[in-house]
């Protein structure tokens, strides 16, 4: 569990493997090796002085570590080799003042097997300067750098593939190929985002899964972008050729009915490998690459968090250019090695075409800058492959998925390749990058190039033949695709106690139990009082911070799970909620925080509060990809201030609002945004009600706006149980509100009742006298009861829309026909015109007014930022809007 103190639980990971069973034997003889290559070394017939054995072995040393620290640099990472590599005159025996005739010391450690300094910088340059290159420049734990160079060298002691294996693996990535090509035969105009220069992603992407399966891990999350995902859903998700290939097909009946792009979709899958089952979720991605990073994150946590004694690791899969480029991925990276977010480590994998769309990516191998460089910010070890050596991509794969599992650590696998085709097939590459895209036009493919090297008797063109057949086989055959669903939706009901002033009173005792020598701030102290007496009497007033409270507390002791997130959640923005106590006097870190709603009851739901790092996209991202995943908590997320909800704009337009719609994610994630406006300026006031109210279709959303403590109790208790699952986004008061007596309702209210979509006004004595309603949502409400109070007037009612969307047209239509003499609706909000829902509901009331009525709105006047900066102006804005609200039109 996560935040303020709790014991991060996490399934205890094995290192019961090293690369398979047979590597790990072979792997843990190295030292053995060693030591019977010391004793055997034939001692060099000419003795070396002791002076000059101890100089020799010192530049021996050297020369080995500049190949661990630098043999990336130059090491054989580009397919194109465009330009060739240049020699790193560091990484030469002659640098070192070595001659590679020169028998070794007989008593120094590692490479037992080099007895020359000649022999030595061979098996450097196969270990470091290969195929595969190992960037360590980030790791500053020096026993993770030594667990990886001997996790490196021990390569030289383990047996090459058999042919049966090269063989699979020839076949494996035939499958990718021709999958690529039949697509073109077929629908050569489809958008497709080949993976045509990088076909060992597959390949790789399965040694993850059975490495998986070997370490006993039950669940791989996978997230990643277009390039390659079509391929990856036929010949790795198991999505029937057939159903893929009518995706594409724009006059098909199932592309007629899609409600996303083809390139777009995930699924699930039961993979079933030689070491057992694991299951395999690829999470769907809209075309904003790298937000399904956070998303595919809180899924994994989400699984983690429910499944204790269980393992799973998430994957994602990144472009070049993406992964440097988009802040999000530094967002997450940061935001996933903090308590509440930590997921025992993430595999990712760059699928580098070196170019991003159509301008190469400014980082590159040849000036060894590299796109991988930002995961230098989370310490992560970095392993640079070349897509051309599919077995080398392979090693990689397992060395990462070690390093992952040992150290529950983030580990960066780059997968350099290149593009043979144009970004979405239709572009031409040649025209911006000339000398790049006549290099790919005359390089072979990895599957001859492996072809050739693995000396395959069976002709390469008949083997491309088989794989296609086999392929174009499974496109006749229409089958539903055999899928495991990959949205858990909500699990079994709860129980649902009823309220009692007795049950209240009973949390409340759980709630105020101040631990023993735990010193409370002053602060809190009288805030646990005035708990304690709030509960005396039914009719005591409840302010908003123990209705919030209490309400959590009443679903943990019925057995929901709760999962508080976002900045400042613990003490709340506003002084709002004192969720964490923080002792005074504190020791140690241990004594030093109280959560109490961690201790409701002995049994009980779990209770998550975390305080997320400053940022919005990743942390809603990640919110949002949790609430999906879990099947039974309350997953609740708050900005510091509504306002910043729009740092996260992508996560709310293509999961929150759409991703039902599209396919079919059923999230009951709640939004809390503080909403309101107090003279305190732009970035302050807002929560962008009206572009919530456009999302709006369907019934996606529900969003709401309480204006007392009553409605906000009972709407959280609602939602914890709300079937379907639906998101909920909540304006949510600030200091005005919180503050305000008036919103304080009874406790009676709490104990009966539920949350209401329209609140008539409990001022209006006699009906039949009333001519004018006032319609409006949130803190707005008491300004104007205040003012038509004072005014006495008896001919105005004032009706609180509490729920916008779903819009409640029969319970306001049936409210406002109860006033027969009704000539006015007047709709009141203190947001811009363009901003507030205005423009969302008016459609809406015209429908509903009833006959011989009129319609006309108050809002505030339009400004570029929609707030004010000043307190006066603010104070002075607000009261035209209630006078104007009040008063009659001019003629």
């Amino acid at each position: 569990m996560g935040g303020f103190g709790a014991t991060e639980t996490r399934t205890a990971i094995s290192d019961k493997r090293f690369l398979s069973t047979r590597l790990h034997n072979m792997s843990n003889d190295y030292s053995e090796q060693i030591a019977v290559q010391k004793s055997s070394s034939s001692p060099s017939s000419h003795p070396v002085p002791a002076g000059a054995q101890t100089i020799l072995s010192l530049q021996v040393e050297r020369f080995i570590d500049a190949h661990r620290r630098d043999g990336y640099r130059n090491a054989d990472l580009d397919p194109l080799a465009l330009p060739p590599r240049v020699a790193t005159p560091e990484l030469t025996p002659q640098f070192y003042g070595l001659d590679p005739t020169e028998v070794r010391p007989a008593d120094q450690a590692g490479f037992p097997f080099a007895l020359t300094v000649g022999e030595l910088d061979q098996q450097l340059k196969r270990v470091y300067c290969g195929g595969l290159g190992l960037d360590c420049s980030g790791v500053r734990d020096d026993s993770i750098r030594r667990w990886l160079f001997n996790r490196m060298e021990s390569e030289l002691v383990c047996p090459q593939p058999t042919p049966q294996e090269r063989d699979a693996l020839l076949r494996r990535l035939l499958t990718v190929e021709m999958w690529e090509r039949l697509v073109a035969s077929r629908h050569g105009h489809a958008k497709r985002f080949s993976l045509e220069g990088c076909e060992s992603l597959v390949p790789l992407l399965d040694a993850l899964i059975e490495s998986s399966a070997i370490d006993g891990v039950q669940q791989i999350f996978l997230g990643m972008p277009h390039r390659g995902r079509l391929n990856a859903l036929v010949n790795l998700m198991d999505f029937p050729v057939a159903e893929m290939l009518a995706c594409l097909d724009h006059e098909s009946d199932i592309a007629a009915m899609q409600t996303d792009l083809p390139y777009h979709l995930g699924g699930a899958a039961l993979k079933r490998t030689a070491h057992g089952e694991i299951a395999l979720l690829l999470a769907h991605n809209p075309s904003h690459l790298q937000s399904v990073y956070p998303v595919v994150s809180g899924m994994a946590r989400a699984w983690q968090d429910e499944h204790l004694d269980a393992a799973c690791v998430p994957v994602v899969v990144h472009g070049d250019a993406a992964f440097a480029g988009q802040g999000i991925v530094m967002e997450t990276l940061n935001m996933t090695r903090k308590s509440g977010y930590t997921l025992g480590g993430t595999i990712h994998v760059i699928v580098n075409n070196q170019i991003g769309f159509t301008t190469p990516n400014p980082m590159s191998v040849h000036d060894n800058s590299y796109c991988t460089d930002i995961a230098r910010m989370i310490d992560s070890p970095v392993i640079h492959v070349n897509a051309d050596y599919p077995e080398d991509v392979i090693r990689a794969a397992r060395i990462a998925f070690d390093y992952r599992m040992r150290y529950e650590a983030d580990v960066v696998i780059d997968l350099i390749g290149y593009r043979r085709l144009g970004h979405s097939e239709h572009d031409i590459p040649a025209i911006t990058q000339p000398r790049a895209q006549a290099s790919v036009a005359l390089h072979p493919t990895v599957t001859a190039r492996y072809h050739a090297a693995m000396g395959a008797t069976v002709p390469l063109a008949e083997l491309r033949a088989d794989a296609l057949r086999v392929l174009q086989a499974d496109a006749v055959k229409r089958r539903a695709p055999a899928h495991v669903s990959d949205a858990s939706g909500k699990g079994a009901a709860r129980s649902n106690r009823p309220l009692s002033l007795e049950r209240i009173r009973s949390l409340t005792a759980a709630m105020t139990r101040v631990p023993g020598g735990f010193r409370l701030h002053d602060f809190v102290a009288s805030l646990i009082e005035k708990w304690q007496s709030t509960v005396a009497f039914a009719d005591h007033a409840v302010d908003w911070c123990f209705a919030e409270n209490i309400a959590y507390a009443s679903l943990l002791e019925e057995e929901f799970d709760i999962r508080l997130s976002g900045m400042d959640v613990g003490r709340g923005t506003f002084m709002h909620r004192h969720a964490v106590w923080h002792a005074q006097d504190a020791h140690t870190a241990a004594e030093s925080v109280h959560v109490p709603l961690r201790h409701i009851a002995a049994r009980q739901g779990a209770f998550d509060i975390v305080n997320s790092p400053l940022t919005e996209e990743a942390a809603l991202g990640f919110e949002y990809g949790y609430s999906v995943q879990t099947n039974k908590r309350l997953t609740v997320w708050e900005a510091q201030f509504g306002d910043f909800v729009n740092g996260a704009q992508v996560i709310i337009d293509q999961y929150i609002a759409a991703g039902e719609y599209k396919w079919g994610y059923q999230s009951a994630l709640t939004v809390l945004l503080p909403h309101g406006h107090e003279g305190v300026g732009p970035e302050h006031s807002s929560g962008y009600l009206g572009r919530f109210l456009q999302l709006c279709a369907g019934d996606n959303l529900r969003v709401v706006v309480p204006s007392t403590s009553a409605q906000w109790f009972h709407l959280l208790r609602e939602q914890a149980r709300a079937e379907p699952a639906q998101p909920l986004v909540v304006m949510s008061p600030k200091s005005q509100l919180h503050g305000n007596c008036a919103s304080h309702s009874p406790l009676s209210d709490f104990i009966d009742g539920s949350f209401n979509p329209i609140l008539p006004d409990p001022g209006i004595v006699d009906p039949r006298v009333v001519t004018r309603v006032v319609l409006c949502s949130g803190k707005l409400f008491y300004e104007l009861q205040r003012a038509r109070d004072e005014s006495r007037d008896t001919s105005t009612a004032l009706v609180r829309v509490e729920q916008l969307y779903p819009f409640p047209h029969d319970a306001l239509a049936s409210l406002l026909s109860g006033f027969e003499k009704l000539e006015e609706v007047v709709w009141a909000q203190e947001e811009d015109r363009n901003q507030g829902a205005w423009r969302f509901v008016r459609e809406a009331l015209e429908q509903v007014l009833p006959r011989g009525s009129r319609l006309r709105d108050v809002c505030r006047t339009l400004t570029a930022s929609g707030a004010h900066a000043s307190i006066r102006a603010h104070q002075k804005e607000q009261c035209r809007i209630v006078a104007s609200a009040l008063s009659r039109p001019s003629r």
